[in-house]
C-alpha cells in the first residue's frame, strides 16, 4: 500500500476512534487519540483486502469503530479486525446487517469461538452439530470462525425468509424459542446498545 494511502487510513482510524470516545471522560478521550500500532496494521490489511464494503472509507470507519467496541471481549487487535472483516463479509453474503450478526454473537457466545452450550451448540453463533450432516462438507469444523459464521448467517437468513421478514420470529426460530420474545429482545437490546453506530 502506498505511503499516502496508509497515512489516509491512519487519519480515518483516528477520527473514528475519537468519535467513538466522545461519550467518554476527558482522560479516556486523551488516551484514545493515539492508535495502537497493531490495530493500525490490522486495519490497513483488512481495508486493503475487503470486498464487502461499499468503499475503502466506509471500511476504515466501520472497522475502527467496531474494533473499539469489541476490545473488551477480544483484546488482540489483529483477532478483532479479522473477526469483524469476516462478520461483515458473511453478513453481506446473507443479506443481513453486520450489526445484527454482532448482536447475535454477543448473546449466543459473547465472542468465545470455542463456546459449547449445554445442548451442544458450538462456536460464535452456537450452531448445533446436526447442521454439519445437513449442509456441511467433509472437514467442516464449527469452531472455525468462517464456517461458523457461514452456517449461522445462512440459517438466520433462511428463518427470516420463512418468517416473511419478521425478524422477531426469525430470531426466536434461530434460538429454538418460537412463540416467545425473550431471545429476540436480548438481541435487539445488544444491537441497539452496543453495535449500532451512534
Amino acid at each position: 500500500m502506498a505511503e499516502g494511502a496508509a497515512r489516509s487510513l491512519l487519519r480515518a482510524c483516528r477520527i473514528a476512534l475519537l468519535a467513538a470516545a466522545v461519550a467518554m471522560s476527558p482522560a479516556a478521550v486523551a488516551q484514545e487519540q493515539t492508535v495502537d500500532p497493531p490495530l493500525r496494521e490490522a486495519l490497513i490489511e483488512a481495508v486493503h483486502n475487503s470486498e464487502s464494503f461499499d468503499n475503502r472509507y466506509v471500511a476504515q470507519v466501520w472497522l475502527a469503530d467496531m474494533s473499539h467496541r469489541l476490545r473488551r471481549q477480544l483484546p488482540d487487535p489483529q483477532e478483532r479486525v479479522e473477526l469483524l472483516t469476516l462478520v461483515h463479509q458473511e453478513s453481506r453474503l446473507a443479506e443481513l446487517e453486520p450489526e445484527l450478526v454482532l448482536a447475535v454473537i454477543e448473546v449466543e457466545s459473547n465472542f468465545n469461538r470455542y463456546a459449547i452450550s449445554v445442548a451442544g451448540a458450538r462456536g460464535l453463533m452456537q450452531i448445533m452439530p446436526f447442521w454439519l450432516n445437513e449442509i456441511g462438507a467433509d472437514g467442516d469444523n464449527l469452531f472455525n470462525v468462517r464456517t461458523n459464521l457461514r452456517f449461522g448467517t445462512t440459517i438466520l437468513r433462511h428463518y427470516l425468509d420463512v418468517e416473511n421478514g419478521n425478524l422477531t420470529r426469525a430470531l426466536a426460530r434461530y434460538n429454538g424459542s418460537l412463540g416467545q420474545t425473550w431471545y429476540p429482545e436480548r438481541v435487539f437490546r445488544a444491537q441497539a446498545e452496543r453495535w449500532y453506530p451512534h
